[in-house]
Formats: C-alpha cells, sequence, structure tokens
C-alpha cells in the first residue's frame, strides 16, 4: 500500500498507527467501559433468555405401493409418486399440522405469569424477588400447571384468563367478561351457559400464584407450530428425512414431534389405501375387457383350425413363437431398467449406452424373427398369429387377476409408504442460546465499538490535543503545564484556594510552571517593560491558575515578584491569598483613591506582593484606558523583577487587547483537549487588531495519558485531575 493510499487527512497527512494505537491506548479506560457494558448486557439477555431445545426424528420414503401393484405398461396411469419435496411440503401442511394441533392439544396455553423484563430469569432462578405482596403473582420457578380440558365459546378464542393459586389445591379463575369463579384441582368445572369448560390436571404454586391460560385458534397455533418444524432431505437421494422441533419446553417437544410424525403416518396410510382402492377399481373396470380379449383370440383361433384342419404349428413355428415371446420380455425387461438409467445419468453415460446397445440388437433380433414368420407356411403363419395373440391376451389378464389381489391387501391395509426410522427424541443439551459464543461476541462488538468511539471522538474533537497543532500555526509553546490535581471544596468554605506552588512543591504540574518561569526570564531580558499580561480564550482554561503559581514560584526563585488582578469585572484572584472583596486595589488606584504603596499587599511568599481589583467599577474598561494604567506598569516595572498581570478572557471583553498594548510580553493559556482551534484563531484576530502580538502560548491541564509526548515521560497519576481556574 502507497503513502497516498494512506492519506486521509484534510491536510494529506499519512496516516500514522503508532498515534492510532496511542489514542486507544489513552481510551482504553473507556474501550475497557464499553466493553464491559456490552459484556453485562450480554448476560442480561442470556439471563433473560430462556433456553431452547431441539427433538428430532427420522422418516424413510418408500415406493408408492399402488404404483408398484399395478401391471406393467399400466402404472403410468395411476400416476408417479409424490416427489421429496412435495412429501416435505405435506408434512408442514395444515392438514397434518392442525391433527398434530387437536391430537397434542397444542391450541392450549396455560404459562406462570412472569415478571416483566426479567421474568425469564426470576423463573429460572437467576434472580431473586423480594416476598411482597405485590410481587406474589409472579413465578420464581416454583410454578406448574396441567390443563386436561379447556373448552371456551367462539368469542373467547385468543382472550386471557387469569388463575390465581388459593392454596390446597384450589384456583380462582377470571374469566375474559370479567366474571370470577372458583375451582378445585381434579374436579371438572363447567359453566354452559357460558359454553365454558375447564379441568386442571395438576397445580404447584404458593398461593397467590398467578397463571395465564389461553385458547388460541387452531390455524394460528399449526401457522406457530410450522414456524418451529424444520424437514430436511438427510444426504442426497437418501429418501430420508430429518423433522426437528425447537422449543423451550424440553418434555413438550417429542410429544409434539410424535404427534406430527403420527398425524404425517396416518395422512399416508389414508393415501396409500385410497390410492390402492382407485388402482383397483381401474384394474377391476379393465378385467371383463381382457377376459373378452382372451375368449375372442381363442375364438379366432379355433374357427381358424377348424377351417383350415390346422391343429398345431409344427416344430419350427412353436419354436419361433416361444423365442418371440422370449425376446419381447427381455424388451420390457430393458425398458422398465432404461427408465431407472435415466433418473440417474445422461445417455452418454457408459451404463446407459450398454443399455441402449443391448435393445438395439434386442429389436434387432426381433425383428429377423419376424421375418422368420413370412417364410412359413401361410397356414402355419397365420396359426402362429393367433396363437401369440392368445397368449399376450393370457398375459395381461392373468397380470390383471394378480394385482387385484395385491391391491385388495394394500387396499386393506395399515401400512403406507413412509417408515418412522427414529422416533422423537429429545437433544440433551439446549441449541440456543449459545452462551459463550453470544458473550465473545458481545465482548468483541464492545470492544470495537468502544474504539470506535474514542477514535470518532478524537475525530471529531476540536480542541488543542498536543504543543504540535500549536506549532503548525506558528504559535511558540512556552510550557506545557500537566493537569494538577482537582480541589473538592464547599460552596461555603471561605478558606483561601490552595496554591499548588506551596502545597505541593514537587509536583510534575509545577514542573511545566518553573519551564515557563525560565523561558519568560529569557525572553523578558531584553523586552522593554518586565510586564507580562496573562489571558485565555474563555475562562476555566486555567489562567489565573498559572499566574498564582508562576509568580509563587518565580518568588521563590529569588525574583521580586508583584501579580496583579486586572479582572476589574469579577476579581477572583483574591480567594487564593484570602483578601477580602471590599480591599482596596487596582480599580481604587486608577480612580485616583489610593497610591500605590495603600493598594499592594504582602504575599505568601518572600519577594512577593498583591495588587488585588480593589471594589469593582462600573466601567473597567475606560479605567485601563486612562493614562495612570500606564504609570502604574511604569512604577511597578521600577520596583519588581517581574509584573505578572492577570486579565480577563480575552474573548468575552476587550480588556486583555486594551491591557496588552502596555505589556512587555502577552502570554495566552490554552486548555488542552478544551480550547477549540476557532478559539485560538478569534483571539490572535482580537489581540492583531489592538496592535497586540502575543509572545507564546501555556498549553494546560495536559493529559500525558491521552497522547504520548515527545519524549514519553510518564507522571504519576496523582496529577491527573483538573487544573483550578
Amino acid at each position: 500500500m502507497t503513502a497516498d493510499a494512506l492519506r486521509g487527512c484534510p491536510d494529506d497527512e499519512e496516516i500514522d498507527l503508532g498515534r492510532l494505537l496511542a489514542e486507544l491506548w489513552a481510551g482504553r479506560l473507556r474501550i475497557a467501559g464499553v466493553t464491559l457494558a456490552a459484556g453485562l448486557l450480554a448476560l442480561v439477555h442470556l439471563a433473560n433468555t430462556p433456553p431452547t431445545y431441539r427433538a428430532e426424528a427420522l422418516l424413510q420414503l418408500e415406493e408408492e405401493g399402488a404404483a408398484r401393484a399395478l401391471p406393467e405398461g399400466l402404472s403410468d396411469l395411476a400416476g408417479e409418486a409424490p416427489r421429496l419435496a412435495t412429501e416435505i411440503e405435506i408434512l408442514r401442511s395444515h392438514r397434518v399440522l392442525g391433527a398434530a394441533v387437536a391430537a397434542a392439544h397444542l391450541d392450549w396455553h396455560a404459562v406462570p405469569l412472569r415478571a416483566p423484563l426479567l421474568g425469564p430469569a426470576v423463573a429460572a432462578g437467576g434472580l431473586v424477588l423480594p416476598d411482597l405482596e405485590a410481587l406474589r403473582a409472579y413465578d420464581r420457578g416454583d410454578a406448574r400447571i396441567r390443563l386436561e380440558r379447556l373448552e371456551v365459546p367462539p368469542g373467547w378464542i385468543g382472550a386471557e384468563i387469569r388463575l390465581t393459586a388459593t392454596g390446597e389445591g384450589r384456583f380462582t379463575l377470571v374469566l375474559p367478561d370479567g366474571s370470577v369463579t372458583e375451582g378445585e384441582v381434579g374436579v371438572p368445572l363447567a359453566l354452559p351457559k357460558l359454553g365454558f369448560g375447564l379441568r386442571i390436571g395438576a397445580l404447584e404454586g404458593a398461593p397467590g400464584r398467578q397463571f395465564v391460560l389461553r385458547r388460541q385458534d387452531a390455524v394460528g397455533a399449526a401457522d406457530a407450530l410450522r414456524g418451529r418444524l424444520s424437514v430436511a432431505e438427510r444426504g442426497r437421494d437418501s429418501s430420508i428425512l430429518e423433522v426437528s422441533l425447537t422449543g423451550s419446553d424440553p418434555a413438550e417437544l417429542p410429544r409434539t414431534l410424535g404427534a406430527i410424525a403420527e398425524a404425517y403416518l396416518q395422512q399416508d396410510r389414508s393415501r396409500s389405501a385410497a390410492e390402492a382402492q382407485s388402482g383397483l377399481d381401474f384394474i377391476e373396470r379393465q378385467l371383463p375387457e381382457a377376459q373378452d380379449a382372451v375368449a375372442a383370440a381363442e375364438d379366432r383361433l379355433n374357427a381358424y383350425r377348424r377351417a383350415q384342419r390346422a391343429i398345431d404349428l409344427g416344430f419350427e413355428g412353436q419354436s419361433l413363437l416361444t423365442e418371440i415371446g422370449t425376446v419381447e420380455t427381455e424388451l420390457r425387461q430393458l425398458a422398465a431398467e432404461e427408465e431407472d438409467l435415466a433418473s440417474r445419468y445422461t445417455p452418454n453415460h457408459p451404463a446407459y449406452r450398454k443399455l441402449l446397445s443391448a435393445r438395439a440388437r434386442l429389436e434387432e433380433r426381433l425383428a429377423a424373427l419376424r421375418r422368420e414368420t413370412t417364410e412359413l407356411p401361410g397356414t402355419q403363419r397365420e396359426v402362429l398369429n393367433l396363437t401369440r395373440d392368445l397368449e399376450v391376451s393370457q398375459q395381461v389378464h392373468l397380470q390383471l387377476l394378480n394385482r387385484v389381489q395385491e391391491l385388495g391387501v394394500l387396499a386393506s391395509s395399515t401400512l403406507g409408504n413412509v417408515r418412522l426410522l427414529d422416533a422423537p427424541r429429545l437433544k440433551p443439551h439446549p441449541i440456543a442460546p449459545r452462551r459463550g459464543r453470544v458473550l465473545a461476541l458481545a465482548l468483541l462488538l464492545g470492544a470495537l465499538g468502544g474504539a470506535g468511539l474514542v477514535l470518532a471522538g478524537n475525530r471529531l474533537h476540536r480542541g488543542i490535543r498536543g504543543p504540535e497543532e500549536l506549532g503548525g500555526r506558528g504559535l511558540p509553546v512556552l510550557a506545557t503545564v500537566l493537569i494538577a490535581p482537582a480541589v473538592v471544596r464547599r460552596r461555603d468554605d471561605r478558606r483561601p484556594l490552595p496554591i499548588l506552588a506551596l502545597t505541593e512543591p514537587g509536583s510534575a504540574t509545577l514542573e511545566g510552571i518553573r519551564s515557563l518561569r525560565t523561558t519568560l526570564h529569557v525572553a523578558l531580558s531584553e523586552a522593554p517593560s518586565r510586564a507580562v499580561a496573562v489571558t485565555s480564550p474563555a475562562s476555566g482554561d486555567g489562567k489565573s491558575f498559572i499566574a498564582v503559581n508562576l509568580a509563587v514560584a518565580a518568588a521563590e526563585a529569588g525574583q521580586r515578584v508583584c501579580l496583579v488582578d486586572a479582572d476589574l469585572r469579577q476579581g477572583n484572584l483574591r480567594r487564593y491569598f484570602g483578601i477580602s472583596r471590599g480591599t482596596s486595589g487596582l480599580a481604587d488606584h486608577l480612580a485616583g483613591r489610593a497610591a500605590v504603596e495603600d493598594v499592594l499587599r504582602p504575599g505568601p511568599v518572600a519577594d512577593l506582593a498583591i495588587l488585588p481589583t480593589g471594589r469593582l467599577p462600573p466601567n473597567p474598561s475606560e479605567l485601563l484606558m486612562r493614562p495612570a494604567f500606564g504609570r502604574l506598569v511604569a512604577e511597578l516595572d521600577r520596583r519588581f523583577d517581574l509584573v505578572i498581570f492577570d486579565t480577563p478572557p480575552a474573548l468575552a471583553v476587550t480588556d486583555p487587547a486594551v491591557i496588552g498594548r502596555a505589556m512587555g510580553a502577552m502570554l495566552a493559556v490554552l486548555r488542552h483537549e478544551v480550547t477549540e482551534t476557532e478559539e485560538i484563531d478569534v483571539l490572535l484576530q482580537r489581540l492583531r487588531g489592538a496592535g497586540v502580538s502575543l509572545a507564546g502560548v501555556v498549553l494546560n491541564a495536559y493529559r500525558p495519558r491521552r497522547r504520548r509526548d515527545a519524549y514519553g515521560y510518564r507522571y504519576d497519576r496523582a496529577g491527573q485531575a483538573r487544573a483550578g481556574a
């Protein structure tokens, strides 16, 4: 496969197999979850699916008895034996199945009431229902019922009759018309006015257990039976039918299949007897004609002998007559053999060609014998022909008499053309559901579905997946910060938010922030100002988290740092340092109400000063555009080695663009797999429109477990929670 064939990305990037494997490995928990869910669903399905059993029987089809019994030359008048496909359709016909339904009472249905959804699992003992009054009606595997009689009026066909066991062999019935009656096991229950009759042979179940009784339409019962019946020929040209029946009741299957086989055998016996009687009637109608033909042949022969005073044929004529009869008999035998060969072979088969050759020789011999008869004297030749006509008539008459006796036996016989080779027997193990196969298939589909979900999610997700995507857009990545431990706090918790640089100084997340500190130190060495603004496209990307920890890390490295909360709309940076909302700060200084010394607050570490927002003003953008802001930046730049301004999200307000014009550098914090590429494009467009350029970006909340980074670093999973805002 060429590289061009592997291109599937909009930018004609080749498919990276390693990247796909890395994505699958990163989403292994999701894949495992989907696979586990599929497996659990399969287990629920298996527990809630009753096993299916199969019973089998073998039937042998023999040659039609009536056709066998007809004399040669007349068998085709009685009709050909039905083909195998015809017998299969007869076996599946309403006549046979309807007889089986009536014999086995398959139109009677009496089953325990099962719980909704998980009824089969409860009945099989896989689940346990609490012994509550509302659930007492449902089967728990201890309910059994046997019907011995069920008669309903035509209007109740298919209607439900609810039976409730009351204990000690008694029960109550709720009939389709809403009436309630009582009965006892073994005692017939008859309602002549309604045309209803019932007899329960056996009833098991705790008091309160309910059963559903129903009389089904005979045609519907036969159709349902046909759906469970399968008939096929075993082997090729074996004339043996394999009949199988499937169902969930192993005790009912052999009995039902036996009823089907018996109904089929009975109709075959009836059909064979009818065919034999039909053949017998046909032959009996031919007997008088055959007798008349014999008498006429005798009269003609005797009359000719008397007239010509011819007593016998002589030795030569008798020999010709005997030989002609022998050749004709052999030709009839070959004709029968040819019919058998024609059903199996083509005329080019060696056996078929051999038969045709033998028939041609016999036909030539017969023609020669007949030519010899023409050389006999006229008297002998005529006696020969008349004697031959008499023998043929006597032979036909004799065959008809023999067939009359044979067909008489067949017509009164109880044997048909079908034999039951193997009685119905139940397979020892269920044929469905195949639990191992179903579970394996469910797990496989779950794994494939989970993998597809992960890959599709990655393709549809528009968030930044790694530093290389930002580098491709011309944005320098100053640092990649791993996701930090999540902080779970109650809403009424007024304590300061934890600062990662102080609570977990050895965290792998902090290493990225220290890397940012080093990069900024080098970048600001040639900048006109050491003031840095930190913004982000939207809230929740972690800009305040980066700004706070960067300030603490820089102060711990010996730099004099001032952290300014320039978000004059919310001012949440104070929550990290326990500063109250009413404390004077940036807004108060820009409004001329406080000096710089009055608004600076000491930080939690040495060399760190905090400048909060102060009281939130109604006109934050106008305050930031005043000359006082530029003077403040210059004053802080003179006093400190690093000044960090935490600004609002750039896509929400214009404040970051205003602040950025007075900064030495502008940083954008992007959240891994959250910040979308469209947001980055809009952010760059807004900043460039205000004359501000980004010095670089920080990729925050990076998850190395979802993607392999360029160096294959592995970190403790403790650092895999969401960073603070």
